[in-house]
């Protein structure tokens, strides 16, 4: 069998933290933002990691320091951030994770690279709350592009619902929190709470 395809790393960091009520990609983990965090662990398992943005972020002083991926259509959501990425280059797969995954550690993206299934759309992770596919910790393969771009054309966006609905190799997560999210000050303050590190800008 051939080889599979290589793997390119995305950080998803174009949302616009609504519900956080500021930039969660500059929150603190551990002393150290949540987007340059996320970068570094993706180096771990990819030799090249970008940084999704919209376009009014290229210039940002924190997401600039890295490659940049673009969004080319707005109000989709991640899957804009996935498009584009497979636009600079179809033929990588991509390992793409969201910024505000405060908890995720190398240990998770090496089984997800380990159990990788290139034979088919994507490997994602089943989430440890309700069963369901986790579409921001997930390597996305080449051939998943056009379905993608066909799901959005016919008005759906959810990238979990792809997963649900396309051959994903699905695989049981080693730590059950691993791949909590924070998406308010409330589960911000908590996380670092549990995790006894200074959090503070």
């Amino acid at each position: 069998m051939s080889n599979p395809p290589p793997i390119a790393g995305l950080v998803l960091s174009g949302g616009h933290s609504k519900r956080m009520q500021r930039d969660k990609a500059a929150l603190l983990i551990d002393g150290q933002h949540q987007l340059g965090r996320a970068v570094a662990l993706l180096r771990h398992v990819c030799a090249d990691v970008f940084v999704s943005v919209r376009p009014d972020q290229i210039n940002d002083p924190m997401r600039s320091q890295y490659p940049q991926v673009i969004d080319q259509i707005q109000d989709v959501g991640p899957a804009a951030g996935i498009l584009a990425a497979f636009a600079l280059r179809p033929d990588h797969a991509w390992l793409i994770a969201a910024v505000d995954l405060p908890l995720l550690d190398a240990a998770t993206l090496n089984q997800l690279v380990s159990e990788r299934n290139p034979q088919l759309m994507a490997t994602a992770f089943v989430s440890a709350h309700d069963g369901l596919p986790e579409p921001l910790c997930t390597i996305w393969e080449p051939a998943s592009r056009a379905p993608l771009e066909t799901f959005l054309s016919g008005g759906r966006s959810c990238p979990r619902k792809f997963l649900l609905n396309h051959p994903t190799q699905l695989i049981q997560l080693s730590s059950s929190n691993t791949l909590a999210n924070v998406n308010t000050p409330e589960e911000y303050a908590a996380t670092v709470i549990a995790l006894g590190r200074g959090g503070s800008e």
